[in-house]
């Protein structure tokens, strides 16, 4: 019988405060070497509770459904999987926290990483002082990649440094007459929002468009309100919204509140989630908003249709981006160890220096400092659904809604 437990047993993720998705017994919590047949425990720190809970809560269950998988296929080297959450609740000392417990009190064997770079960036630390390998699927942040560390790796195919690209390379490909004139900046002060809305005005100043509103804002900040007054009375052509999650809606609802509907909106990782974007907005005014995404639905790289399919039958709703980065951190995990054959922390790392994994968000490899060496896709809200509109390759529809239509109410 499997040790793993499925996502149904734990439906009151929001209201605990340590999920133990599974826990090694005393004895093999000790340092003596593991039986033959002790499960393999894989230790996390998501923030289950908190302002971001409803992005990460997928992101757990894209865990789950890989160990699942694995439990099903035999396990990793023969043993079962068990996975170790513990919530961080949005905190950067509780993440280290929970990391240094499951490094050090409760000896898990391996790790995966938490959602965003806020919390990813002290965490990755954490793995790196204890020598642990660290695959973490929510934190592209350059910051982070800034550390020295040698044992993480990001589990998506591109980083905020290249999160501006495929936005500005349509803005580019605008007949001169139809590119916008000016473009207002909002931002969270998050080391991976900042950086690429940074990037995107740089961009865009280049391509002639004038800035006429830039302001940034405290992650603990609700209420925007004032701020989307001010960008109303500016009025943009574009507006680019450096989110991290609920602050996305709100801010989306505050811009309605005051009847303005710029032209272009671009916002970070707040659209990509298609279970509470939709609702908290209206269906219908997620029409031609973009977003920076690794992954969606109908993304053709082998093993998504699949996932999708395992996905809504366990969890009974369509995996989102994060559910996906999370699946993919796993395979990447699972490919590692597998190719290497023992749990050999630097052996792992190692490998996947000289190597390319093939994920559900398509083949991933990584420079020395775990940077994956591609970008993200642009993806639009059009008819209802999030589709990617470029590389032209990966492109799931032809067309751009451009401009976008006004509120509706």
């Amino acid at each position: 019988m499997s040790q793993f437990r499925s996502r149904k047993t734990v439906r009151t993720l929001a209201s605990v405060a340590v999920v133990a998705v599974a826990l090694l017994t005393a004895g093999c919590a000790s340092a003596a070497a593991p039986a033959d047949d002790a499960p393999l425990v894989i230790g996390a720190s998501l923030p289950l509770t908190g302002p971001v809970a409803d992005r990460s809560g997928p992101g757990l269950q894209g865990y789950e459904l890989w160990a699942e998988q694995v439990n099903a296929d035999g396990g990793l080297l023969g043993r079962d999987v068990e996975l170790n959450v513990l919530d961080d609740g949005f905190d950067q000392d509780q993440v280290v926290s929970n990391y240094t417990k499951l490094i050090g009190q409760d000896k898990v064997d391996l790790l995966l990483g938490t959602f965003s770079s806020f919390l990813n960036l002290p965490a990755s630390a954490v793995a790196e002082r204890n020598g642990m390998l660290y695959v973490q699927p929510s934190g592209g942040a350059e910051e982070i990649f800034e550390q020295g560390i040698t044992r993480m790796f990001f589990a998506q195919p591109g980083t905020s440094a290249t999160l501006p690209d495929r936005f500005l390379e349509w803005v580019e490909s605008l007949p001169a007459e139809e590119r916008p004139a000016s473009a207002a900046y909002l931002t969270q002060t998050d080391p991976n929002t900042e950086p690429a809305v940074q990037g995107i005005q740089a961009g865009l100043e280049e391509l002639g468009v004038e800035t006429v509103y830039s302001e940034a804002y405290a992650p603990e900040q609700t209420a925007f309100d004032s701020a989307a007054d001010a960008i109303a009375r500016a009025n943009p052509d574009v507006l680019v919204h450096g989110a991290v999650a609920e602050d996305g809606q709100s801010f989306i609802q505050a811009l309605q509140r005051t009847g303005f509907s710029p032209a272009v909106l671009f916002q970070t990782n707040t659209p990509s989630d298609i279970l509470h974007f939709p609702e908290a907005i209206g269906e219908a005014n997620t029409e031609g908003i973009f977003t920076p995404v690794a992954w969606t639905p109908k993304a053709g790289f082998p093993g998504s249709a699949e996932f999708v399919t395992a996905y809504t039958d366990m969890f009974d709703q369509q995996p989102t981006d994060d559910s996906a980065a999370s699946y993919a951190a796993a395979q990447i995990l699972q490919a590692a160890v597998e190719a290497v054959g023992e749990i050999d922390q630097d052996a792992l790392a190692d490998w996947l220096h000289e190597n390319t994994v093939e994920t559900i968000l398509g083949p991933i490899s990584w420079d020395e400092r775990g940077v994956p060496q591609g970008s993200l896709s642009l993806a639009q809200w059009q008819d209802d659904e999030l589709v990617i509109v470029l590389p032209e390759e990966a492109a799931e529809s032809t067309t751009v809604v451009y401009p976008r239509p006004e509120w509706v109410n």
